[in-house]
């Protein structure tokens, strides 16, 4: 592994995030918002959550991007972490022990054929002690959420393969068939079912080891599916895991500490036009630091930027 150079001399730092679980028309389905992301990444160094560019067997990842889920996110907006580029992560991966064998041996196929095509560097794998335990469900106010039974046993997991030498921690969970929570996902509409507990897991993790992680769902039905579905989720129907993505994502995400990229070194962020209610949003303002909201990306929620502050500014989609 070797550290790349953080930020040129008058190159731009950029963020663009896309909350998970809200339904965003734009990053709220299967790597649909990596077509945007990869063309701000053309014109400066780009941290973008991997809910943008996560896609199951595709990613929409760059060389120019910085991957950093949403604890840590919300963390480097605060001042309180830096983010370290990176290359070639040494990655371990923490297997739920409820998934069954035959589920488990598509993912291990998964593991090798990316090991063998992109090098990515897996340093160790684990299975969890008991079963993880769990639990996803969307709200009335239409965003998916849920909960974790038994977090212990993740936390306990993935400090093993941290002892192992592991700079970053991949989460493969059970999840029953989320297809019955919002039949209409498939067609491009509503909420992505499992999104919203994805985020539970891999900031649970996050805050409690502070290493780059990221979630991949493991489902017992792992056939393709054979009918044609709408084009921001296709990328989901076209795979039996999801694993791939956050593999490459991890690969290159940059490691976290006092040391490297700061907030002090962002010049703007991009954000879904309603969904203006987070950490991210208020610091980037209090640091008058530019915030754009996608007028063409809305979400469940109600946050516009009327309802927040007068600094933000309205853009379409199509002039990033």
């Amino acid at each position: 592994m070797y550290y790349i150079i953080m930020l040129e001399n008058g190159e731009k730092l950029a963020a663009f995030i896309v909350p998970t679980g809200v339904g965003a028309s734009i990053g709220g389905y299967a790597g649909d918002a990596s077509v945007y992301a990869r063309r701000l990444a053309r014109k400066s160094r780009l941290i973008v959550n991997p809910n943008v560019v996560n896609a199951g067997g595709f990613s929409g990842i760059t060389d120019n991007m910085l991957y950093v889920e949403g604890y840590s996110l919300d963390e480097f907006f605060k001042g309180n972490l830096k983010l370290k580029p990176s290359k070639h992560n040494k990655i371990g991966i923490l297997f739920d022990k409820s998934i069954p064998q035959d589920v488990m041996n598509v993912h291990i196929n998964t593991v090798n054929a990316v090991k063998c095509i992109y090098g990515v560097n897996i340093g160790a794998t684990a299975v969890t002690e008991e079963d993880v335990g769990v639990e996803f469900k969307i709200y009335e106010s239409g965003i998916s959420s849920g909960c974790v039974k038994n977090q212990k046993t993740l936390l306990e997991g993935a400090k093993k393969l941290i002892a192992q030498g592991c700079d970053a921690i991949a989460i493969v969970c059970m999840f029953e068939n989320s297809d019955a929570d919002n039949e209409q996902y498939s067609e491009g509409i509503g909420v992505d079912p499992i999104g919203g507990v994805e985020a539970v897991i891999s900031h649970y993790i996050s805050k409690e080891l502070k290493v780059p992680c990221a979630h991949s769902p493991a489902f017992a039905d792992y056939s393709i599916s054979s009918e044609i579905v709408d084009i921001r989720s296709a990328s989901e129907y076209i795979t039996p895991t999801f694993l791939p993505c956050i593999l490459l994502g991890l690969d290159n995400a940059p490691l976290l500490g006092k040391e490297g990229i700061g907030i002090e070194n962002l010049d703007c962020l991009y954000m879904p036009y309603n969904s203006l209610g987070s950490t991210p949003v208020f610091e980037a303002l209090k640091r008058d630091i530019t915030v754009y909201a996608l007028r063409d990306n809305t979400t469940v929620c109600n946050v516009s930027p009327d309802k927040i502050s007068s600094k933000i500014k309205i853009i379409d989609s199509s002039n990033i």
